[in-house]
């Protein structure tokens, strides 16, 4: 029988069950391998202490700091009626500030007697706020001895100047996964390197033993810093080389190469369009051409900014492909998104949409629509269009994969906003064509270059990073409501002066209003700040404004839960002008085009992502008259909040808000959400600081795949490979 590899070990094995069930619970780590690569956050000087000054609310953390004074009052309480219930309060300082911990009843005792003045220590808990202050109730403490001490254990846990602090969790603190790592560390001798030799060497990097060894006991900064350097190409490297995998397996695909014929659909399209097409319209559509061209599938992330015309973009691609006989299907996320789409799409196309309808052109087409809720008769004709072929184009939303959806020649998918279509449908589509069809991917949501590199890795990009002639500026403010309540005040008049000039109004919340309300949640204490009490919701809003400072004007809401034909008719009659303001959660986000709507006024906008908030500004300014978005919050001046909300009023350049975006989220939040769930593998790479890396890496892999794509040649690579494309990971990249 095989031994298991040394990195294979269950931990349940080599820490005990109890133990191992905690970190397979609340970290994932079920290997030793796993652990070896369970980083330090961050690292505390034996000599210095944590910034108590800077501490997270509700967040478990771990800070160095000094006992400054400890007092312990008994008190009467009904437990306790006789004055023996016992408090015990301590201080603690780093210099920087300080940080009150309690410990009650029982717990008193042994805090009493370990954490006198002047004890250095390690506290692990949740910062909360009582009476306006911070502190850890029952943190659990950890003392920290000198090396005169008997401690010889500690000695050897805290080896080092440097104290690694984990990301840790109520359950285990980061000192007892220190401990844990110092019993599995021995293992790390047994790591197998999976960057080729002469790529490390030529890059100057530490052999992975060695990275492992000195990311958990480093005895200096300049250890740290190796193994980083190290870790991170170990990171970007692995990613790129599954990417390039997939980029070298979809080369090798058959596909069915469309070239538009010279005086077909396309051309008698480009003729009636009122307009020319900007240069970078051009250009994409050229990329996009030439990959439709060739014998293997193209796949093509298109991304636009808002009202960049991607749209025109992409149904210029679908003309192409049903000119050369084939058929397109676009794939929009919502039914009002692929109304919308549909819409838009027969309105350019005219009478070319109306293929063999009388008054349609001989040139033209049929363009159907496929969703959910359609009747069954509308629904059946549609199916029999696309399995006839009669029908060139598609529209519809994950309706369009049902099983009993076919099509006589499926050559284009276009997949409009990446980010809401999980990977398993896109595959379900791209399993309808006879070969594979040629997909292309559009996104409103500008991607800066590296996050585009590294979770569109196996897609080609192309930007459009001009807006068409006729799109008017939008001026962007924040409404600081708590603040200063005169200025929402002055929205409200704002939103008016819009009406009265013949223009209308958006105006956007985080909730609908219409969910169960749970009365426990409900009663919150008068002490919960304004971030505690519930968003503001789409169905208050609109019947205050109604009855308030929009009152004689028409109001009507928008909002997911209600039915498609509802949502239908609703914003029909605001695209004819006939109601005055759109009261919507973000179900507007995408592909809403009114462009008669100038205002929008986003309330409690803290409680959206910053592309988000891009992307709702960009439902105004679409005609003529110059747009304006107010962002409406109540968060204080100096909170991280308000410093977004800045941010977006600032700059209208959807690319410089996504990396503001990216450096003030994890990244793994990014690539965990683009990943279809599956979790980030990135620990140490910071996708925006570590540009560099991650282009050299992708030159690297791709040379490395071209050579020998099966790896033949590179066994600790192909065992990387594996850890990293565990089978959700493996599907994600399959499919993408």
């Amino acid at each position: 029988m095989d031994l298991v590899p040394a990195l294979e070990e269950p931990l349940k094995k080599v820490l005990g069950p109890a133990t191992a069930k905690v970190m397979a619970e609340h970290l994932g780590l079920h290997s030793v391998g796993d652990l070896l690569h369970h980083y330090p956050r961050r690292y505390e000087e034996r000599g210095q202490l944590t910034h108590l000054a800077d501490l997270p609310m509700d967040e478990h953390v771990t800070v160095v700091a000094q006992v400054a004074d400890a007092r312990l009052h008994t008190f009467a309480s009904a437990k306790a009626p006789r004055g023996k219930g016992q408090r015990l309060e301590v201080t603690i300082t780093d210099g920087s500030g300080r940080l009150q911990l309690v410990f009650f009843g029982h717990g008193v005792h042994k805090p009493h007697k370990d954490l006198l003045p002047g004890t250095r220590a390690m506290f692990a808990g949740k910062v909360s706020l009582f009476n306006r202050r911070l502190q850890l109730a029952h943190p659990a403490y950890e003392l920290l001895r000198g090396a005169d001490d008997d401690a010889a254990e500690a000695v050897e846990t805290w080896a080092g100047a440097l104290i690694p602090l984990y990301p840790a969790t109520a359950k285990l603190e980061s000192w007892k996964i220190g401990k844990a790592i110092q019993t599995v560390l021995p293992s790390a001798q047994e790591a197998v390197d999976p960057l080729p030799e002469s790529l490390r060497e030529g890059r100057g990097l530490v052999p992975l033993p060695e990275a492992l060894l000195k990311i958990h006991r480093p005895h200096t900064k300049a250890d740290i810093a190796d193994a980083h350097a190290r870790l991170k190409w170990d990171e970007a490297f692995v990613l790129q080389v599954a990417l390039a995998r997939r980029r070298h397996a979809d080369a090798q695909l058959p596909a069915v190469p469309r070239k538009p014929a010279p005086d077909g659909l396309l051309s008698a399209f480009d003729d009636r369009l009122p307009f020319t097409l900007t240069d970078g319209q051009q250009k994409v559509s050229k990329e996009i051409f030439d990959d439709l061209a060739t014998d293997h599938p193209m796949h093509r992330l298109l991304q636009g900014e808002v009202g960049s015309g991607k749209t025109l973009v992409a149904l210029r691609a679908m003309l192409a492909v049903v000119d050369a006989g084939g058929q397109a299907a676009m794939l929009a996320p919502t039914e009002v998104l692929a109304q919308q789409h549909h819409r838009s799409i027969v309105e350019m196309m005219g009478e070319l949409a109306e293929g063999g309808m009388l008054g349609g052109s001989e040139q033209g087409t049929k363009v159907v629509l496929l969703t959910g809720s359609m009747g069954t008769a509308a629904r059946r004709q549609a199916m029999l269009d696309l399995v006839t072929g009669e029908a060139g184009i598609v529209i519809g939303t994950h309706a369009l994969i049902e099983d009993k959806v076919q099509f006589h020649d499926l050559g284009l998918v276009v997949v409009d906003e990446q980010h809401r279509f999980g990977v398993e449908q896109r595959d379900a589509l791209r399993g309808k064509g006879k070969q594979p069809p040629h997909l292309l991917v559009m996104t409103a949501t500008p991607i800066p270059r590296t996050v585009a590199m590294t979770v569109f890795g196996d897609l080609e990009t192309s930007v459009l990073d001009q807006l068409p002639a006729g799109r008017s500026p939008i001026a962007s403010h924040v409404v600081p409501a708590a603040d200063k309540p005169h200025f929402l005040t002055r929205a409200w008049e704002r939103v008016r002066e819009e009406v009265e000039n013949g223009h209308q109004a958006y105006v956007v919340c985080p909730r609908i209003g219409d969910e169960e309300d749970d009365p426990k949640k409900a009663r919150k204490s008068a002490e919960d700040e304004a971030e505690k009490r519930p968003p503001l919701a789409v169905l208050d809003i609109a019947d205050q404004l109604a009855k308030g400072p929009l009152s004689g004007l028409r109001v009507e809401v928008l909002h997911g839960r209600m039915h498609p034909d509802d949502k239908d008719a609703v914003m029909r009659r605001f695209a004819a002008g006939e109601t005055h303001v759109l009261v919507a959660t973000t179900v507007i986000e995408v592909g809403v085009n009114v462009p008669n709507a100038t205002a929008m006024v986003i309330m409690d906008a803290d409680r959206f992502g910053v592309s988000q908030l891009h992307q709702l500004r960009g439902r105004v300014g679409r005609g003529s008259a110059a747009g304006l978005c107010l962002l409406v919050s109540e968060m204080p001046e100096a909170s991280p909040a308000r410093q977004r909300l800045n941010a977006v009023a600032s700059t209208l350049d959807g690319f410089e808000l996504s990396r503001i975006d990216l450096e003030q989220r994890r990244e793994g939040d990014v690539l965990g959400q683009a990943q279809s769930g599956a979790r980030t593998s990135l620990r140490v790479l910071a996708v925006i600081e570590d540009e560099e890396i991650i282009a050299e890496a992708r030159q690297e892999a791709t040379a490395v795949v071209e050579a020998d794509p099966e790896l033949t040649g590179l066994p600790g690579l192909r065992t990387a490979l594996d850890a990293l494309l565990d089978e959700e990971r493996e599907q994600y990249l399959e499919k993408g």
